[in-house]
């Protein structure tokens, strides 16, 4: 069975590596392939998490970055429409919401080839996310659609999906998390930082509904800054905000230390040691769940309830008075940790399980 596996961006590392893995163990079985888009492809972006995850040095690499949403999408079409007749997979898995996902699903859907989405069925219910659209076009075009949690599971069937193309595995971007505790262990960026465990914050910012108004990135740097005032901050700063702080000449409190993006290893380790995660990417409200770490998720919606219901997520609407008093909050009644049903450190071995098993046309 021949199996292409795209990674465009970040996110995506951490749930391919494991899926590789597994599917190794069925050796000559199976012929995989590994396509880069070039969504992110640099050292603090990319190469270091390849490394850090023990990801293969990817077979194609489309060199596709930058633009706009429209695109950059089409690039990508455009670029691995070639790749994918050349290989003619038996199965295309792609994993995640980026516009990678989403074009590449395009492409193989159009010519014939069937799809696997890993972490389909997530919806935030929120169509101004780019990556709210990119969920939903994939999941209505995938031939197997292998969710992390049975809201995923809910929301298909809603959508009129038919159960026998949908799959509970679980949450593999927490195999990749399960696996990297001893390196994680092994980290010295708290010593690096002059950090004590549970005595500090880590804060990330990149959507653009809180990095690209500057009111509203000025009222959540002001939140921080007044957070800093009682424990520090540590603050990997994405290079669209960086930039966006720049340009508006936003002042940032000497209590936060704006560090580059870190590579997996260090940026789990700070995570596991936080007294409270600050954020608005949707991965880490799902480690910090399985870590049992107070997340506070700067957004008004998230496709992930199960980190609220189950998990140690707090949804918190963005602004500089609701920050403040979701923090002090969780100060005093932090929430109970509980580990959502198959965050196992599992799901790659059962995906790989099922793309194996199951014939398409």
């Amino acid at each position: 069975m021949k199996i292409l596996s795209v990674v465009g961006a970040r996110p995506n590392f951490m749930k391919i590596a494991p899926i590789m893995r597994a599917l190794d163990g069925y050796g000559d079985r199976v012929q995989q392939t590994l396509v880069h888009t070039g969504q992110h492809f640099d050292e603090k972006m990319s190469d270091v998490f390849f490394r850090e995850l023990e990801l293969p040095k990817p077979h194609e690499h489309l060199g596709v970055s930058g633009g706009s949403h429209a695109g950059q999408t089409a690039r990508i079409m455009l670029e691995f429409e070639p790749v994918i007749l050349k290989h003619r997979p038996d199965w295309l898995v792609v994993v995640g919401d980026v516009n990678s996902t989403v074009a590449c699903s395009l492409v193989a859907s159009k010519i014939g080839v069937p799809i696997a989405h890993v972490e389909a069925g997530l919806r935030s219910r929120d169509n101004t996310m780019p990556e709210e659209i990119n969920r939903k076009v994939t999941d209505a075009i995938s031939d197997l659609l292998l969710t992390p949690s049975p809201d995923g599971d809910a929301n298909l069937i809603a959508e009129g999906v038919s159960p026998d193309r949908i799959h509970c595995v679980g949450n593999v971007m927490i195999d990749s998390l399960i696996r990297a505790l001893p390196k994680i262990e092994q980290s010295e960026i708290l010593s690096t930082l002059g950090l004590t465990a549970g005595e500090f914050v880590l804060a990330t910012l990149h959507r653009p509904s809180n990095v690209d108004d500057p009111e509203m990135l000025a009222e959540l740097i002001a939140a921080l800054n007044e957070i800093s005032e009682s424990l520090p901050i540590v603050f990997p700063v994405h290079p669209r905000t960086l930039a966006r702080l720049e340009t508006e000449n936003i002042t940032v409190a000497d209590g936060i230390n704006m560090v580059d993006p870190l590579g997996y290893f260090d940026f789990m380790a700070l995570m596991k040691s936080a007294n409270v995660v600050m954020t608005d990417s949707g991965g880490v409200q799902e480690e910090t769940t399985y870590l049992g770490v107070t997340c506070l998720t700067v957004r008004p919606n998230t496709e992930r309830p199960i980190t609220i219901d189950e998990g140690t997520n707090r949804l918190v609407q963005p602004g500089k008075d609701t920050l403040l008093a979701a923090w002090k909050e969780v100060q005093s009644n932090p929430p109970r940790r509980k580990c959502p049903a198959l965050w196992d450190g599992k799901a790659a071995e059962r995906i790989a399980s099922i793309l194996i098993s199951t014939q398409v046309g």
